[in-house]
C-alpha cells in the first residue's frame, strides 16, 4: 500500500486521464443544461443522460470554433478531453467541438481533426508555398488504376509535355488506405527528384475519400519538402488533405491544370518576347552601327594619316603660294632690273657715240670740258663708236669768237 497527499493523488489521476486514449480524445452525446458564460468568455454547462451528467467546460480559445448555438435542453454530440481539475479533485470534460445531434460519425471525426490540426497551424495560410512556374519533374499520387490517373495524364501531356511525371501508386481508398497515400507522398519527396506533388483520386462518398481525412495524410504533406496540391473528389467534396496542401484543386484534372504551364501560351509569349527582343535588337544595331561611323569619322580626323595628308595638303598650298609669289616677285625684278637697264643704257656713252656723237679727252685721258681748256699743238684723243682717233689742235674757236 502507498500513501499519498491529496495533491500526489490529484496528480496522478490527472495523468491516468491524460495517458488513456479514450477520454482524451473522445465523442460524448447529451443534453445541455446549467447552460452558462463567463465575464472572460468562458463557457460552462452539463451534459446529462437519463442516469447521468458530466460537467463540460469550452475554454475562450475554443468558443469561435463552436459554430452551433448552444443552450439549455440542446441535444448535442460534443468533442474533447476528460481530465481531472486537480485543485479540486474534480472531473470535467473539457469541450473543443460541438455538432448538434444526428451528424454521422464521419463528420464529427472530420470536425474534430480538423479543429485540431488547424489549432496548431498546419493549416495557416502564411506557410502555404507558391507551385513552381516551370515544374521539370511532377509527381502523383494515386492509383494507377485509376481513371482521374489517365485524365492528368492526359492533361500534362497536352499543356506541358516537357515535365518527367514519376507516379506514386497507392491505395485510395479501404483500410490501412491512409497509411499507404502517406507512404507514397513520403516515398516521393524523400527518393525522387520533384518540384511538386499531386495527391488526387475521383470523386466518391465521404467514406471512399476518408484516407484523405486521416491524420497521417495531412502530417505527410505538411512535412513535404516541396509544393503539393491536392485533387481529391468533386468540386464540393473536402478533405483534410485540402486544408492541409499548399493548394487545393476541385478535381484531379483541374490539379494537372494548376500544375502544369499551358506550352501554346508559352509558346506565344516566347514568339512575341523575340519578337519584342529582335526588335529592340535592330534597334540597338543600328544605334551602334551609327556610333561606330561617328566614332571611325573621329578616329579618322585624329589619325596620323589623316593629319600628314592635311600637312600634305597645306605644304602643297603653301609651295604653290610660295612658287607664286617667288614667281611674281621675280617679274617685279625683272621688270624692274629692265627698266634701270634701259636707263643705264640711255646713260651709256657707248650709245651716245653710236648715235653719231665722239667723246674727246686730253692725252692723259681726263675729258675735255670745253674750249677753253685746250691750247694750240696739245694732243687730243677722239673716241668713236668704232674707233679711236688721236689729233692736235691747231686751232681754237671759241663760241662768238675766233681764237689764233
Amino acid at each position: 500500500m502507498q500513501l499519498l497527499t491529496v495533491s500526489g493523488l490529484n496528480q496522478y489521476l490527472g495523468e491516468l486521464f491524460a495517458l488513456d486514449p479514450i477520454v482524451s480524445d473522445v465523442w460524448v452525446e447529451g443534453e445541455i443544461t446549467n447552460f452558462s458564460e463567463s465575464a472572460k468568455g468562458h463557457v460552462y454547462f452539463t451534459l446529462k443522460d437519463g442516469t447521468a451528467q458530466m460537467p463540460c467546460a469550452i475554454w475562450r480559445s475554443n468558443v469561435a470554433r463552436v459554430r452551433t448555438p448552444l443552450g439549455n435542453g440542446l441535444a448535442v454530440i460534443a468533442h474533447g478531453r476528460v481530465s481531472l481539475w486537480q485543485d479540486t479533485g474534480r472531473v470535467q470534460f473539457y469541450v473543443d467541438l460541438v455538432q448538434p445531434e444526428g451528424v454521422g460519425r464521419l463528420e464529427l471525426a472530420f470536425q474534430a481533426l480538423k479543429a485540431r490540426l488547424d489549432e496548431e497551424g498546419l493549416f495557416d495560410v502564411e506557410r502555404k508555398r507558391p507551385l513552381p512556374r516551370f515544374p521539370t519533374t511532377i509527381g502523383i499520387v494515386t492509383s494507377q488504376q485509376a481513371a482521374a490517373l489517365q485524365d492528368m495524364l492526359t492533361v500534362l501531356n497536352r499543356r506541358y509535355p516537357l515535365a518527367e511525371v514519376v507516379l506514386a501508386h497507392t491505395a485510395v481508398q479501404g483500410d490501412g488506405a491512409g497509411v499507404k497515400v502517406a507512404a507514397a507522398i513520403q516515398s516521393l519527396y524523400r527518393r525522387a527528384l520533384v518540384d511538386v506533388i499531386i495527391v488526387a483520386r475521383g470523386g466518391g462518398s465521404m467514406e471512399e475519400l476518408w484516407a484523405f481525412n486521416e491524420e497521417v495524410v495531412a502530417r505527410a504533406i505538411f512535412a513535404s519538402p516541396v509544393p503539393v496540391i491536392s485533387g481529391v473528389g468533386h468540386e464540393t467534396d473536402y478533405t483534410i488533405a485540402d486544408f492541409v496542401a499548399d493548394l487545393r484543386a476541385p478535381t484531379p484534372s483541374a490539379a494537372a491544370e494548376l500544375v502544369a504551364p499551358n506550352i501554346a501560351e508559352l509558346s506565344t509569349a516566347l514568339r512575341g518576347a523575340r519578337e519584342f527582343l529582335d526588335a529592340r535588337m535592330g534597334e540597338q544595331v543600328d544605334t551602334m552601327r551609327m556610333d561606330v561611323r561617328h566614332m571611325r569619322g573621329h578616329l579618322a580626323r585624329l589619325s596620323p594619316e589623316d593629319t600628314l595628308a592635311r600637312h600634305r595638303e597645306r605644304l602643297v598650298l603653301l609651295h604653290d603660294g610660295a612658287r607664286t609669289r617667288l614667281a611674281h616677285a621675280v617679274q617685279l625684278r625683272r621688270s624692274g632690273l629692265g627698266g634701270q637697264a634701259d636707263r643705264l643704257r640711255a646713260l651709256d656713252p657707248a650709245g651716245v657715240l653710236r648715235r653719231g656723237y665722239a667723246a674727246v679727252t686730253h692725252e692723259d685721258g681726263t675729258p675735255v670740258r670745253g674750249a677753253a681748256a685746250l691750247a694750240e699743238g696739245e694732243g687730243l684723243i677722239t673716241r668713236l663708236a668704232d674707233g679711236t682717233v688721236w689729233s692736235r689742235v691747231t686751232a681754237i674757236e671759241r663760241q662768238g669768237r675766233d681764237v689764233a
